[in-house]
């Protein structure tokens, strides 16, 4: 199977308020979104576990190259790894949060098929120019 949503990083011991491993994935609209789980309390003394979709707000990905970006930084001087994503104090918006999924792999088909649904709406964006000096064609 194919898959369209980028992972970028997966770490077990994170900054979030979680005890439970983080997924960070990078999808062609070129933001970073995270899928993490978390407790929550049902009734006293019993629990269930909750999945949660955020978009990181301070980093975007660039889908085409495979490469992660720092907002608001144009200085491409120093690199930005993937391990940089997990962060104290990120700021993150959270889009979903959800009950319905009973493991990891369930959350990360629905962010596949969310990545999938962009890559099928997204305009074509390669065109190919012809090399007026040469007779070949070159692709911008």
């Amino acid at each position: 199977m194919e898959t369209f949503a980028r992972l970028i990083h997966k770490t077990k011991i994170t900054y979030l308020p979680t005890n439970f491993p983080v997924h960070y994935y990078g999808l062609p609209d070129g933001k970073v979104y995270i899928i993490y789980a978390r407790f929550y309390e049902i009734k006293f003394q019993r629990s269930g576990l909750e999945f949660v979709l955020a978009e990181h707000q301070e980093f975007s990905y660039n889908y085409t190259e495979g490469k992660l970006k720092l907002n608001g930084k144009t200085d491409s001087r120093y690199p930005v790894y993937p391990e940089m994503v997990d962060k104290p104090n990120p700021k993150i918006k959270i889009k979903k949060v959800t009950r319905d999924f009973k493991s990891f792999a369930e959350a990360i088909a629905q962010l596949d098929k969310k990545a999938k649904t962009q890559l099928d709406t997204a305009p074509e964006n390669i065109e190919i120019v012809p090399d007026k000096d040469k007779d070949q064609l070159s692709i911008a």
